[in-house]
């Protein structure tokens, strides 16, 4: 996901604070109400920041800017092939113990949102777990709109490492959890105010986990400390207050988080630099407090060579595919799951996310009324490879299944 800007003759913006009715008496319409209240989708003219923000209440304003696919960092061409050697092309399920894990919890009574592209809830491993009545569509400015499945095949892909059945061949994290899919990534593009959107009805909807394998291209620091990083963390520590976990994919820049920086170069009209300045990384909606962060790991063991990284940025680690020297890949060091039409390998921490995903809705069919601090300090607990919760690729640890529900 990179950013990108956004136009129009009527703007939308995220605002943080700020009654609804002194929003509209300002002139401006408010199109979603988010975090009891606390954050806004509001729609006005361009160039308005400084109008919102001479609102009583209103503490942060940031305009609402689209966010542009991307590709997982590899992948290989997808399979329509049942051969029934799916386990052994499994290596991310192997290594994390999930099958065994099963033994004690399959997500049974849990719901999984996956927040995406959308997922083929008609697809052989995922059709039985797949709740359509429920999966919507965000992809205009916060509206909802119906399921019309996937526009590509990343969610789908992300889903089954999340639930898929295993009826026919990938068998996923939680593989008797309902997945529903709440779309926040258009074909080619969309927004912030839809991811947030989405988070609010994964909350509404009672989903024990909402998967982000998305994000945006880091922002200022002096945006996101007054601006959208404020309310993406009120509106994630506000599902995960009524009970939604929110898993979120670290970044595929191989950029220290908590100590990078970015250098942005200052051009006169001529294109020559006149200035140089440093700013820390930002990555949303991932690094926020409510939400877990999850960086990508390879059969190895090793950090994949294109993840992020971080202390106190990254909570643990998972499988991702890729090595930590991307010279050494091979097609089968990717993440097997399911796409439209067939399976597929890909590479990203967009596969990584998932995979805690579906351990939270193991922990949760365990432990129903375990709230969000619980259930992250008992995967914390299970994971393995590191001492101690600070490490600045994995966090905790890297995630082990069957650690972790032994523990409960």
């Amino acid at each position: 996901m990179i950013g990108a800007g956004s136009a129009g003759s009527s703007t939308t913006y995220v605002v943080t604070g700020g009654s609804r009715g002194r929003l509209e008496d300002a002139g401006f319409s408010v199109t979603r109400e988010l975090a009891d209240g606390s954050v806004s989708i509001v729609s006005g003219p361009a160039d308005a920041e400084d109008d919102l923000d001479s609102v009583s209440g209103v503490s942060g304003v940031t305009e609402n800017f689209e966010v542009e696919f991307a590709d997982p960092v590899e992948r290989a061409e997808p399979q329509t092939t049942d051969d029934a050697a799916f386990t052994e092309k499994q290596w991310d399920k192997e290594i994390t113990d999930t099958f065994e894990a099963h033994d004690y919890a399959t997500g049974e009574g849990t719901r999984i949102v996956i927040a995406d592209t959308g997922v083929d809830g008609t697809h052989p491993d995922l059709e039985d777990n797949f709740n359509e009545e429920l999966s919507v569509s965000f992809v205009n400015e916060g509206e909802e709109a119906p399921h019309i499945g996937d526009s590509g095949d990343h969610g789908t892909h992300v889903a089954g490492t999340a639930a898929a059945t295993g009826d026919v061949g990938v068998t996923g994290t939680a593989p008797d959890a309902e997945i529903v899919s709440v779309r926040v990534l258009g074909p080619d593009s969309s927004s912030f105010a839809d991811i947030l959107a989405g988070a609010e009805y994964a909350a509404t909807i009672g989903a024990d986990v909402a998967n982000y394998s998305l994000g945006a291209a880091p922002q200022p620091a002096e945006a996101n400390s007054e601006g959208l990083r404020v309310a993406v963390q009120q509106v994630m520590q506000d599902v995960a207050r009524r009970g939604t976990l929110s898993t979120t994919s670290a970044g595929n820049d191989a950029v220290d988080l908590q100590q990078g920086q970015s250098r942005w170069e200052i051009t006169d009209d001529d294109g020559e630099v006149v200035d140089v300045i440093y700013d820390n990384w930002h990555y949303l909606p991932g690094t926020v407090q409510g939400a877990v962060t999850v960086s990508a790991s390879g059969p190895d063991d090793g950090l994949s060579s294109y993840s992020n990284y971080g202390t106190n940025a990254i909570e643990v680690g998972a499988p991702g595919g890729g090595r930590a020297d991307p010279n050494e890949n091979e097609e089968e060091d990717l993440v097997y799951s399911t796409v439209p039409g067939g399976y597929a390998w890909f590479a990203g921490t967009s596969m990584a996310a998932p995979q805690v995903a579906g351990l939270i809705a193991l922990v949760r069919e365990l432990e129903p009324e375990m709230n969000a601090n619980q259930v992250e300090n008992n995967i914390a607990h299970g994971a393995e490879l590191v001492n101690g919760q600070s490490s600045p690729e994995f966090g905790a640890g890297r995630i082990n299944a069957l650690n972790t529900v032994q523990r409960i």
